[in-house]
């Protein structure tokens, strides 16, 4: 009787488990023999933390960019780098689309990319500040 109890007590404590599944257990076997788990399944090329990271860097830096530059200074430095989801594009094609000249591309672009470079630091440093990593 003790031993059926046993049984029954295992069965009833494997039974708490049995919707817990692991990403390395084997759901498929191919005809070759390689077997096809749950991690071969779901798992994608991109880190979704890097993923996560990149998003809020960039809206870090849209808002940086926001904050020092003026409308046209964006414009200038989102076609010349492809920040707007668009190919980098030359100072001759960037100065012909504002009606600038390509000397104040290139002019407001190293400039504008310091002034934006310092705001994004000053963000960055506040932003660690409220979290407490500093």
């Amino acid at each position: 009787m003790r031993i059926a109890n046993e049984i029954l007590m295992y069965f009833r404590s494997q039974r708490k488990n049995a919707q817990d599944v692991s990403l390395s257990e084997a759901i498929e076997t191919g005809t070759d023999g390689a077997s096809l788990s749950l991690m071969d399944v779901v798992c994608e090329d991109c880190d979704l933390l890097e993923q996560v990271s990149t998003r809020q860097m960039v809206q870090q830096l849209r808002s940086a960019m926001n904050t020092c530059l003026t409308e046209q200074e964006r414009q200038v430095i989102c076609l010349r780098y492809g920040l707007a989801g668009k190919a980098p594009q030359r100072q001759r094609e960037v100065a012909a689309q504002t009606g600038i000249s390509r000397s104040y591309v290139s002019q407001s672009g190293y400039c504008k990319r310091l002034t934006v470079r310092k705001s994004l630091q000053t963000v960055l440093t506040v932003s660690c500040l409220k979290r407490n990593l500093i």
